[in-house]
């Protein structure tokens, strides 16, 4: 699955301009390599996909939803499935958990990696 199409730069560009302040707030510690050397990119597209956090060599997605994205919850298992078939992890997380126990969401993430 292509990473990065070009076809969708500017849909990534305008999502990385406009983020929700939940990801703004999570990007803090994962930017810069900084939770355990592992490098993140923000806004990153798998296939048709932009995922909010992706993490290469983990082939890790980290996604943050908000109250409006419960509507979706049937497409979101669809995308999750089809990005799980090409060997990547979803992790999912509400906004506001993300600012309410974020030592936790960290540890989620950290717990997911296959590398020490």
């Amino acid at each position: 699955m292509e990473h990065n199409k070009k076809t969708l730069k500017e849909i990534r560009k305008y999502l990385r301009n406009h983020g929700t302040p939940a990801e703004a707030y999570l990007w803090k510690y994962l930017q810069h390599s900084k939770l355990d050397g592992r490098k993140f990119r923000r806004q990153h597209s798998v296939g048709n996909y932009v995922v909010d956090f992706f993490c290469f060599q983990e082939m890790l997605a980290v996604e943050l939803d908000g109250e409006l994205h419960n509507q979706s919850i049937e497409e979101d298992v669809l995308r999750d499935n089809i990005l799980k078939a090409e060997g990547i992890i979803v992790l999912r997380f509400e906004n506001r958990f993300v600012f309410e126990h974020t030592d936790f969401v960290l540890e989620e993430i950290k717990n997911n990696f296959k590398s020490n």
